[in-house]
């Protein structure tokens, strides 16, 4: 069984890279999520997953610090913040 891991470090490292990855795979429908205001509604499956991977890779306390979410704000949508949209 693989080492949970267990400093706010590495698992911002692992909340970014899934993250990144939901970015690269789903540029479409981030685009017409923002567009439209319903980027958490388009995406609840593939952030569902990636929060689910990211759950099963930290230890309890990592997880409480909502890395994940922070990282799917700080890479997926701030990167898209060129694009036009009502909440911005």
């Amino acid at each position: 069984m693989q080492k949970l891991i267990d400093t706010p470090e590495r698992a911002r490292q692992l909340a970014r890279a899934i993250a990144s990855d939901l970015t690269l795979y789903h540029e479409k429908e981030i685009t017409e999520g923002i567009e439209q205001d319903t980027l958490f509604d388009v995406m609840k499956t593939h952030l569902d997953e990636g929060r689910a991977l990211f759950r099963a890779r930290v230890n309890d306390d990592i997880y409480k610090l909502n890395l994940y979410d922070r990282a799917i704000i700080d890479v997926m949508v701030k990167s898209k913040g060129h694009i036009k949209s009502k909440l911005w």
